[in-house]
């Protein structure tokens, strides 16, 4: 069990209570419970309020109190939310009548007078302690904030959250909730008089059981552990004449970025949303103009510390398809046997390890639509924004290509992709005419055949595992995709093996 960890701070108004309750919500998530306490007229809850509204992304959300229901529902984007005020509860048995015990799975608990389950509370968890502080002024309160458990590493990083903010200037800013991607990562836009800014909380990644050849998952695929590849890459990025976000603030160790915020506009537009077509043409002429360059494979992070891009290796692409045998099949109840697991493995090494003397330039690796930010007022090139690249590695031009052109959260017509690849291929033609356009082509197959058979596993995975089931929804463009692909003459013994041992997805 670890220790408690506890520190205390003084909240001279409603604002810094909504401003600790939004820099709270960027290291929690579903199954955290926070219970809230102190006296009556505390602000108990007008900080559950606060996070409610930050979670909602509606700071006008009617959030009444649950004194006489007990307990309040909430289905929020990031995950569902229970409110509850234990108040009138005179025993702890009667939790179990008002759906609290036990708490319900995957979902955040916030909990008013906590004293009143005393004994059924779980060991993990956060509790403030709010308290009038009346010589700082009526409204002023003070909050001690413990944690207990696992939950005692979340209230130190939250400490240093804060500590961080502090020194950058941005401790009185507004908060404002900004959509969190698959990762551990979280984000939130801070605005000020003079403008608004993007803060980046990327917690060091955990190792994880060490099961591919005695490397964990995210060291076998060579994902970022920390923030020095996003630094190195957006450096290297606007180095070479593109927009990448400027780094304001920084902390390496710590997992913290203050960085130029780029606004909302987006690739797609409508709903369902689907490609803007302009937009797209400028993204593809993008990745055309980055691979004809030469490009370094080390990048300065700061003075004396340099990173070496990873190479997107054979192994690391065999790991990522894998992820198909280990959680798309499975959930689909087609656990393969001995014999599939050695076919598929043996298959996809032979193919990668063929392509593996190909040119190798910087993957971006999720270059696609939620990823890209139109900057209008910028020309050429420069309007492409681009957010997302601390997994960058030295691969295959055609993988990011692909990325954009068969984007797993939206529909893009095979007419437009088709239309893409061309205009992309003869971008590099233009530029260099012993570019060879149907080795590409093949490559271009043989990328989609890996990262769609990568992300049906991912999303099966993030449903199974981390309690994430709306990635399920993406499944059946994925397959769509990935049928696309292994129509090409290369993959024709990849064809037989799926349709003889990989089902759809639920439709």
């Amino acid at each position: 069990m670890n220790d408690p960890a506890t520190f205390s701070l003084a909240l001279p108004n409603e604002a810094a209570t909504a401003h600790l309750m939004a820099d709270l919500s960027l290291l929690v998530g579903a199954g955290d419970v926070i219970t809230l306490s102190g006296d009556l007229g505390a602000g108990k809850t007008t900080a559950a309020r606060a996070m409610i509204r930050h979670l909602a992304g509606d700071e006008t959300l009617e959030v009444p109190s649950p004194t006489f229901t007990l307990a309040q529902a909430y289905d929020l984007p990031p995950f569902p939310l229970v409110h509850a005020d234990l108040y009138r509860v005179n025993d702890s048995s009667e939790l179990e009548e008002i759906g609290l015990s036990p708490l319900p799975e995957a979902t955040m608990a916030l909990i008013e007078w906590p004293e009143r389950a005393a004994g059924v509370l779980p060991a993990d968890r956060i509790d403030i302690a709010f308290s009038h502080r009346p010589a700082l002024g009526s409204s002023a309160r003070a909050a001690e904030i413990t944690g207990y458990g696992s939950a005692a590493a979340q209230v130190i990083r939250l400490r240093e959250l804060r500590q961080f903010l502090a020194e950058a200037g941005y401790a009185e800013a507004r908060r404002q909730r900004m959509p969190g991607d698959a990762s551990t990562r979280s984000y939130a836009r801070l605005v000020r008089d003079d403008g608004s800014v993007i803060l980046m909380n990327s917690p060091r990644r955990p190792d994880g059981p060490a099961i591919y050849h005695g490397k964990s998952y995210s060291a076998a695929v060579h994902l970022a552990e920390d923030v020095k590849p996003f630094v190195a890459i957006a450096g290297g990025l606007r180095q070479h004449g593109f927009s990448a976000p400027a780094i304001h603030h920084a902390d390496l160790e710590g997992g913290f970025l203050i960085t130029e915020d780029f606004g909302r506009a987006g690739f797609v537009e409508g709903d369902p949303a689907v490609p803007i077509a302009e937009r797209y043409e400028a993204a593809a002429d993008l990745l055309a103009a980055l691979h004809r360059q030469a490009l370094p494979e080390t990048l300065p992070v700061a003075p004396h510390i340099a990173y070496a891009i990873p190479n997107f290796d054979t192994e690391a692409l065999l790991v990522e398809a894998g992820l198909m045998l280990d959680w798309y099949l499975p959930d689909r109840g087609a656990e393969p046997d001995s014999h599939a697991r050695a076919q598929f493995v043996e298959m996809w090494h032979d193919l990668l390890r063929r392509r593996a003397a190909a040119p190798r330039t910087w993957v971006m690796r999720d270059f696609h639509s939620p990823n890209l930010i139109w900057l209008a007022e910028r020309s050429g090139l420069a309007r492409v924004g681009v957010i997302d690249f601390q997994d960058a590695v030295l691969g295959p031009p055609s993988y990011d290509l692909v990325s954009l052109l068969q984007d797993a959260r939206i529909d893009v017509p095979e007419q437009l992709e088709l239309a893409l690849l061309t205009r992309y291929i003869k971008a590099r033609r233009a530029a260099d005419p012993t570019f060879d356009a149907a080795a590409f082509a093949e490559l271009y197959a043989i990328m989609s055949a890996q990262r769609n058979t990568r992300l049906l596993g991912t999303f099966a995975r993030l449903n199974r595992r981390d309690g994430k089931p709306q990635y399920l929804r993406h499944q059946p463009r994925i397959w769509t995709y990935l049928n696309r692909s292994l129509e090409h003459p290369a993959l024709s013994h990849f064809k037989d093996w799926y349709a003889d041992n990989v089902p759809p997805p639920a439709w």
